[in-house]
């Protein structure tokens, strides 16, 4: 399975968006709680869903730009991902890590 990341955000490629996933109205993968700064498809032609608490983009066109004010832009390739945020354990139990 290849995959993409870009800070504390991955994405696996070829995650099929289940069935009966909300299409969200946003093209916003993370926002930064430290910094507010945003992992976001910022060229391109994307879709992106939820589903129980997961997130999927559909890229629609050749390529879409994923952007953050602190990474490297990635072009990711038209394919269905599944975006998972990175994890930290703590002595308090496993977080998501904090951009």
């Amino acid at each position: 399975m290849n995959a993409y990341r870009q800070g504390d955000v991955i994405l696996f490629c070829g995650s099929a968006t289940p069935r009966g996933a909300l299409r969200l109205d946003h093209l916003t993968l993370a926002k930064g709680e430290a910094t507010g700064h945003t992992h976001s498809i910022t060229e391109g032609s994307a879709q992106l869903y939820e589903h129980e608490g997961v997130l999927y983009l559909r890229v629609l066109s050749d390529t879409a730009a994923l952007t953050h004010e602190q990474h490297e832009k990635i072009d990711l390739p038209k394919d269905d991902y599944m975006i998972r945020i990175q994890r930290e354990y703590q002595p308090e139990g496993w977080a998501e890590v904090v951009d």
